[in-house]
């Protein structure tokens, strides 16, 4: 197989690397190229011990990209199992559904661990998952065991090392389980990510009748702060906060502004002076004014009652 690809290639390296680390089949999982296609694996892992899966051995391909491991793979059950489907390429964060999830420091091994940590959780409705009952999985499981693949020739009852109950992981294994919780740390933070992206996309501003109800269940403090959108005719006076009296419409829009702009900045009162100064010159004129006329007034009355006494002369 080496005379046959470029070992100068990045995926060709990387492949015969991780084909070498696992050689050797664990208690747990085991994984190999097919003798004429290193971009071709199949993989038997056994299933998660107090689940559903629990005695089971499951048999799957896993098809690698050239860019591999710059791209993810492609994940295919063989074996029934009542989680995946078969046949067909499974949708999780490690599989090539989901690039943008997926890391080049993952590595086959982090999939295999995965994918036993992927089997208790629940589909919901994702690509190629299933979601069977616990007695079906459980018959599944049995079944599993005398599964044989046609390709690469292996049985189940011999793909992986016997369970023995002193057995410690490598570390090896420790460093891809971190990986896997990682994996599934993102994909549960992908998916509540999503659905609160779809709930502010499909989100639609309340209807009045809806702020009207909203508002009355919110304590005093939330309720000045949003009023209800309730027609201006139909509100009645709001009262003063001293006195319970109702307010002047002025009163009213001064509040009604104060409550549509709360984030407009608030600058100090200007000072009095010059007003007061302007409204006493006012009133100073006004009554100059007002002598003035009436000393016309005095003036003409005075002149209308002596050119009367001339005349009676």
């Amino acid at each position: 197989m080496e005379n046959k690809y470029n070992l100068k290639s990045p995926a060709v390296k990387r492949l015969m690397k991780e084909a070498a680390e696992l050689r050797d089949p664990t208690q747990h999982y085991h994984a190999q190229p097919l003798e004429d296609n290193l971009f071709e694996w199949h993989f038997s892992v056994r299933g998660p011990p107090d689940s559903d899966f629990d005695g089971g051995v499951y048999h799957g391909r896993i098809v690698l990209p050239p860019e591999y491991p710059m791209k993810p793979p492609s994940i295919i059950l063989l074996t029934p199992n009542g989680r995946f489907e078969v046949g067909k390429k499974i949708c999780l964060s490690i599989s090539g559904h989901h690039p943008e999830t997926w890391q080049p420091s993952w590595s086959i091994r982090t999939a295999l661990i995965a994918i036993i940590g992927f089997m208790p959780t629940k589909g919901e409705g994702a690509i190629g998952s299933l979601d069977y009952t616990p007695e079906e999985r459980r018959a599944l499981a049995k079944k599993s065991q005398d599964f044989s693949c046609e390709a690469c020739g292996c049985s189940m009852h011999s793909a992986l090392l016997a369970l023995t109950p002193n057995s410690n992981p490598s570390a090896e294994d420790h460093k891809a389980k971190e990986l896997a919780q990682q994996i599934n740390f993102k994909a549960e933070s992908s998916l509540s990510r999503q659905a609160s992206e779809s709930g502010a996309a499909e989100g639609e501003p309340p209807t009045p009748a809806e702020g009207a109800l909203a508002s009355t269940s919110e304590g005093p403090e939330q309720a000045e702060a949003s009023p209800p959108t309730v027609p201006e005719e139909a509100r009645p006076p709001p009262a003063g906060p001293a006195t319970g009296r109702p307010l002047s419409p002025r009163q009213r829009r001064a509040q009604q502004h104060s409550h549509q702009a709360p984030s407009r900045p608030v600058f100090a009162a200007a000072p009095r002076q010059p007003r007061d100064a302007s409204r006493v010159g006012s009133v100073l004129l006004i009554v100059v004014l007002t002598l003035a006329l009436a000393a016309l007034i005095f003036r003409r009355v005075y002149l209308a009652n002596e050119y009367k006494f001339d005349y009676e002369l």
